[in-house]
Order: C-alpha cells, then sequence, then structure tokens
C-alpha cells in the first residue's frame, strides 16, 4: 500500500494512548486505529515501548506501512530550548527528552505538542467549528477533565507561543480554595475545576466519594451535589472570562469530561457573561462534534507543517 500522504498520529493520554493512521489531510477516516493503556505508573520507559507498540499493531494493519513521520499529542510540550518535556501532569514525563527518544525507538520524525492544541486543531478543521462557524479565525479549544488545559488556532493554524506555553490557562491563578497544584503554586484553574478537584469538593461535604457525572445527576435532591455543582458553574465563568477577555476568541470549544456537564452551556456561560469585561458579549460555547477522536486526529495532523 502507498505510504505517500498517509498521516499517522499518537495520543498520549494519562490512562490511554490512543493511535491512527489517516489517508489524508482531507479524509480522516481511520485507514488503522489502536488503543492500549498508558499505565504511567511503570514509567517514562514503559510509555514509549507502549507508544511503539501502537505504531507497530498499525503497522500490521495497514499491510506492512511504516511512518516517516509521527505527530504525538502529549499531555505537556516540549521546552524550546532544552527539548525535554515540560508541564506534563503525566509528571514521569517531565524533564525527559521526549522526541529524541521516539524518533530513535520509531526510526521516523516526531512532531508533539499540547493535547489541548491537538484537540482545538481537529475541532477547528474537521469538528463543529468548521461545521457551525466555517469563517471563524480564532478557536479556542479547552480541555476540562483530568486535569484543565487549552489551545489556540489562528487562521487554521496552532499558536503555541514563544515558550511553548500558548493556551495553558489551566495554570493561570483561580482561586486559594483549590489548594496545591502538581506545578507547585497554590489555586490553579485545575484544581479548582477538574473533574477530580470537583469530586475532592464533593467528598469533603458529603463524606461520599462519587463521580462527577454522579454528582450531576443527584444535584436536585443533594445539597453537597448542588454546592459542588453551583461552584463549577462560578469558577467555570471566572476562569475563562480571562481567556475571553485577552483572547476574544471567535468559538470556545469544550472538551473532557467535566465539558459533559449539561448545564455548563447554561449556567456557566451565565457565569462567563457576567464576568466578562464589555456587557452583551456573545461567547459562542460549544461542544466538540469529534468525541475522544479529536485529539489523535489533531496529533496526526502535525506532521503537516502548514498546520
Amino acid at each position: 500500500m502507498n505510504n505517500e500522504e498517509k498521516l499517522w498520529g499518537i495520543d498520549l493520554g494519562g490512562t490511554k494512548i490512543e493511535g491512527v493512521i489517516m489517508h489524508s489531510i482531507d479524509d480522516i477516516n481511520p485507514l488503522a486505529r489502536m488503543r492500549v493503556p498508558t499505565e504511567q505508573e511503570k514509567g517514562y520507559e514503559h510509555i514509549l515501548l507502549q507508544i511503539k507498540k501502537v505504531v507497530d499493531e498499525m503497522s500490521q494493519q495497514s499491510g506492512g506501512l511504516r511512518p516517516k513521520a509521527v505527530g504525538i499529542g502529549a499531555p505537556g510540550v516540549p521546552d524550546p530550548s532544552s527539548q525535554t518535556m515540560k508541564n506534563c501532569n503525566t509528571t514521569c514525563l517531565i524533564g525527559k527528552p521526549m522526541k529524541h527518544d521516539l524518533e530513535k525507538i520509531l526510526q521516523a520524525e516526531v512532531h508533539i505538542a499540547n493535547d489541548a492544541n491537538c484537540f482545538a486543531l481537529a475541532e477547528t478543521h474537521w469538528g463543529v467549528a468548521k461545521e457551525k462557524y466555517p469563517e471563524a479565525r480564532m478557536v479556542f479549544g479547552v480541555i476540562m477533565g483530568t486535569g484543565v488545559g487549552g489551545g489556540i488556532v489562528i487562521d487554521g493554524k496552532v499558536w503555541n507561543g514563544h515558550h511553548g506555553i500558548a493556551g495553558e490557562w489551566g495554570h493561570n491563578f483561580l482561586d486559594e480554595s483549590g489548594g496545591k497544584c502538581y506545578c507547585g503554586r497554590i489555586g490553579c484553574v485545575e484544581t479548582v475545576v477538574s473533574g477530580p478537584a470537583l469530586e475532592r469538593y464533593y467528598a469533603k461535604l458529603s463524606g461520599t466519594k462519587m463521580k462527577l457525572k454522579d454528582i450531576a445527576t443527584i444535584r436536585n435532591n443533594d445539597k453537597a451535589a448542588a454546592e459542588t455543582i453551583d461552584r463549577l458553574h462560578y469558577f467555570f465563568g471566572k476562569a475563562l472570562s480571562v481567556v475571553t477577555n485577552l483572547l476574544d476568541p471567535d468559538v470556545i470549544i469544550i472538551g473532557g469530561g467535566v465539558g459533559n456537564i449539561d448545564s455548563i452551556y447554561t449556567e456557566g456561560v451565565e457565569s462567563l457573561r457576567h464576568f466578562i469585561f464589555n456587557n452583551g458579549v456573545d461567547v459562542k460555547i460549544l461542544k466538540p462534534s469529534l468525541g475522544d477522536s479529536a485529539g489523535v486526529f489533531g496529533a496526526a495532523a502535525l506532521v503537516r507543517p502548514n498546520l
């Protein structure tokens, strides 16, 4: 099978690693697809081997194709000066030369970007932004799940920033009540509105551990659940107002498990309107249309330098 134009992508998550081979930038129907557990508790070298496992399996699925280049969506970014990973909530990656090591293991060129950038890129080119607002010039893609991150796409291209941290709203200061973040700071957005943070808040109030999606379902009959979801709405608006005031994006797309809480698109948006500088600003907050495929499609697109 002809390897020309085939795009290889890997979405490196905290719990799973997903790979895809796309036929081309205009055809995202997968030629091959594979998932394995990340097993990050086994360390950095094991994660590299899991990535190789995904690539090798997709090679078999595709009749023996091998990648010339692989795009990687990672929970962090390479530092532009040292080319070692930083800002990773999969902390075993921090300080590691992942690009260099993967190029040696895979025998292919490797392009790494923040997973939120990959999410934003995919939803811009193939997802909900293209479907509903194809004229949008600036798209801000939000990840609200185990962690909180963001990616900026301007005129169809990822904006990484001078230090590779553009869009990292999850580590803006939000409120001291969030406590200490893994990054060492106090009260980051991630410590307040990530899924685990909200679940911890509910457990503290109620003495019961429960998943966020279940907390949302009992909101009308459980005082602690109501307070937890109200906290989400309030701080969702407060945190995103900073992004909106600075970037004024055409579209904000919410990915990650917290984005499945329907009330953030009503009560959360009302909170956002309350905190924005301009009264009457109509911020378009959208659910993604690619589901959990967005990250891996965006990663594959990284091998195209024009994106």
